[in-house]
């Protein structure tokens, strides 16, 4: 098959969010609509990146803030942690276009392979094959933005700094977006999860580093994000703080879920 007519296919639709088209994009037009509206421009954006039943609510308190630039971001920068298939670095694809029910979108050639001049960073379409992290975004962005085109990233093996090297060489202006896809704990108490969940929270609100994976699966991309937003001016805002029990009724064992939105620092932020 030629490069040019490469589509990276959806993996987990009907899974992990609804597969039939009119339904789905229902569902996220639902979830927008039933998010609060704040008063922020954000540069970037951390998400939860479970199944839509589960996350897709505190997701939508983020991506509800790109309503009004729907015509001004052109291109999305997304970085989240690979789940199935072990990296070294970065991988960025190879492909032309990620596909979901929603439609194909296409990606930045020129940006991957800038990026991909950098340390750590190469194509590596298996990591994207089967991988979660990135795709459930794809439809919130669809469904919210004009043409735009994605310039993905699985993270694995990398360190923050690596990270926020391709953040930074991709920042361009007011039309470009960063969104990283991180869920937060995993299989605690309710209560637990509660209280691990809030840590990390200030954590990220404070600008500092996460220590450990089990504070969040893509501590590292959020990690990278910290070290932007500082670099860049950007202060972090809570939009969302929940988990699975409060989103899909089972308390005994859950996942922690939050969004933030990154703004210039004149901005008025929203904890």
């Amino acid at each position: 098959m030629e490069t040019s007519t490469r589509i990276r296919p959806p993996a987990v639709a009907g899974m992990f969010y609804e597969g039939n088209p009119s339904v789905l994009a229902q569902q996220v037009v639902d979830y927008l609509t039933e998010a609060p509206a704040l008063a922020c421009k954000p540069k970037a954006l951390i998400v939860p990146h479970a199944g839509h039943i589960y996350s897709g609510a505190i997701a939508a308190s983020a991506y509800r803030l790109l309503a009004e630039r729907a015509g001004e971001i052109r291109r999305v920068v997304l970085l989240g942690p690979v789940h199935r298939v072990p990296v070294q670095g970065l991988a960025t694809s190879g492909a032309e276009s990620f596909r979901t029910p929603l439609g194909d979108v296409p990606l930045d050639r020129a940006a991957i392979a800038a990026a991909c001049r950098l340390p750590g960073v190469a194509e590596n379409d298996l990591a994207h094959q089967l991988e979660h992290s990135l795709e459930v975004q794809l439809p919130f962005l669809q469904a919210v933005l004009d043409d735009f085109t994605l310039v993905p990233f699985a993270v694995g093996n990398a360190s923050g700094e690596q990270v926020a090297a391709v953040i930074d060489l991709l920042w361009g202006g007011d039309e470009t977006l960063i969104v990283i896809s991180s869920d937060l704990s995993h299989f605690h108490t309710y209560a637990q999860a509660q209280l691990i969940d809030r840590a990390t929270s200030d954590s990220i609100l404070h600008l500092t580093p996460l220590t450990s994976h089990e504070q969040a699966c893509g501590a590292t991309p959020v990690n990278g994000m910290l070290l932007a937003a500082q670099r860049h001016g950007l202060q972090p805002s809570l939009l969302d703080l929940r988990n699975s029990g409060d989103t899909a009724g089972d308390r005994s064992r859950v996942v922690g879920y939050a969004s933030f939105a990154f703004c210039p620092s004149e901005e008025p932020r929203h904890v």
